[in-house]
């Protein structure tokens, strides 16, 4: 088995919070994958499904993002888990918005809900980073997080979370290549191919046409030879 946590805070008043981005993650993967309703456990909700060959335990924490760990400890301890078998989703100020990459053990940069897991747990777990930017100054990063996705924001953010369900059956089976690729393509879609263009003229200058020898011949009626001749006889 392997237990997925979305982190965010609890409630109507952070539901659409920057910080709560791991929240939204787990709540498209639970509905574009079908899982089980919602249920309380676990000082949490939780949903259960399969992604490929593997069962999967999708978690979200209600303690509050300073107090995850308990939660994921809690679940761990009951299913019998190791850290290897965890995947964390969570906001991350130092990726761009849209941008997400996959990392396993290091260090909590800060961040109140990964210092409570690895409180609990250790740092020996996998994430998922998921990109929203930085307000610019370490003053502004508690009104930033806490703040709603703008409009500005809403395709790119769409475009991140069906990547994740699209790639979610490779991430489950430990292919985050094939996962962060299967994102790519829903947030930098290739180009579809239009063939070669013809190349325009440059700017500024305009290319006359060669004009054929014919046309010169026919334009004085004499041969270079004739007209040699002609100047020497003048």
């Amino acid at each position: 088995m392997k237990l997925w946590v979305g982190l965010g805070n609890p409630g109507a008043k952070y539901a659409g919070n920057r910080h709560n981005i791991g929240f939204m993650a787990l709540d498209r993967l639970a509905e574009d994958h079908g899982f089980s309703g919602w249920k309380r456990s676990f000082q949490g909700l939780i949903a259960e499904g399969r992604l490929g060959d593997e069962k999967v335990l999708l978690l979200k924490p209600e303690t509050f993002m300073n107090l995850s760990g308990q939660s994921v400890g809690e679940a761990m301890r009951f299913h019998k888990l190791l850290p290897g078998d965890v995947t964390v989703f969570h906001d991350e100020l130092d990726l761009a918005p849209g941008k997400i990459k996959v990392k396993t053990g290091g260090g909590h940069a800060g961040h109140n809900g990964l210092r409570s897991i690895h409180a609990h747990i250790g740092e020996a777990y996998h994430r998922v980073r998921l990109g929203i930017g930085h307000p610019g100054h370490k003053d502004a990063v508690a009104g930033y997080v806490l703040h709603d996705f703008g409009k500005a924001d809403q395709a790119w953010l769409d475009d991140l979370l069906r990547g994740i369900c699209d790639g979610a059956g490779a991430l489950a089976a430990g292919d985050a290549a094939k996962f962060l690729n299967a994102v790519a393509l829903r947030v930098a879609p290739p180009r579809p191919s239009t063939g070669v263009l013809a190349q325009a003229p440059r700017a500024g200058k305009t290319e006359k046409p060669a004009k054929p020898a014919e046309a010169a011949l026919e334009e004085d009626g004499r041969s270079a030879l004739q007209k040699l001749a002609d100047r020497f006889r003048g």
